[in-house]
């Protein structure tokens, strides 16, 4: 707990001076704690400290673990999704940052209409701005046709965009991608005349990076519990 805590206050030190450098505020930016692998003690321990969003990647950990979660703990999905367990995500899932597809799309939608009850699903669209191979994420040139077929969906709300940057000892290699996606976010909000406040990008190793470059969302793991 007290190594947790220590992380949390040295996170939180860095986001507001990097906050202050890009002349923003500290409320602007979410510090979402990812909490994949780690005892649900560490979780409890994050919720504690005032942490309440925290995300997994894997639909199988999220099922089995989230009865374990404080309950005003916000679950986000971070990880790559197959359409067909999209079906064991309402009612556990309070945002999917990995929509990269139509079908990823279709399936979440088909599985909130089966749960009429909830909330419409918050969702990023998740681009592979940096055109790696190995990584998931639709392609910029497909950006738009992209939106603005999700947000025909009636059970999806669409609230911005996510990226990953390549993984490198040096954070100012994330500079560009974090840029570029933000320039997109606001091309297709001009665009589409759709809203698009969010950007999920950012994690522990280039996260102050994000923030200078309008970062509303940080996935922040291993930072947190070194």
């Amino acid at each position: 707990m007290t190594s947790i805590a220590q992380n949390l206050a040295d996170v939180e030190g860095r986001i507001t001076a990097a906050c202050e450098r890009a002349a923003r505020k500290r409320d602007e930016v979410l510090l979402v704690a990812v909490t994949k692998t780690r005892p649900i003690s560490d979780v409890n321990a994050l919720r504690s400290l005032g942490i309440r969003d925290m995300a997994e990647n894997r639909v199988q950990d999220v099922r089995d673990r989230i009865a374990g979660f404080p309950p005003d703990v916000a679950c986000h999905f971070i990880g790559h999704l197959q359409t067909n367990k999209a079906k064991f995500l309402p009612g556990v899932v309070a945002i999917v940052h990995t929509v990269d597809r139509l079908q990823v799309a279709a399936a979440l939608n088909k599985a909130w209409e089966a749960s009429p009850t909830l909330v419409p699903l918050r969702v990023l669209l998740q681009f592979n701005i940096a055109e790696e191979a190995q990584k998931s994420g639709a392609a910029a040139r497909d950006a738009h046709e992209l939106l603005m077929r999700v947000a025909e969906f009636p059970r999806l709300h669409v609230e911005g965009l996510m990226t990953m940057a390549p993984l490198t000892d040096d954070p100012e290699t994330s500079r560009p991608v974090f840029r570029a996606l933000r320039a997109l976010r606001d091309d297709l909000q001009q665009r589409s005349g759709i809203n698009l406040p969010v950007l999920s990008m950012g994690m522990s190793g280039d996260f102050e990076v994000a923030v200078e470059e309008g970062a509303t969302m940080l996935r922040v793991g291993s930072a947190l519990f070194v």
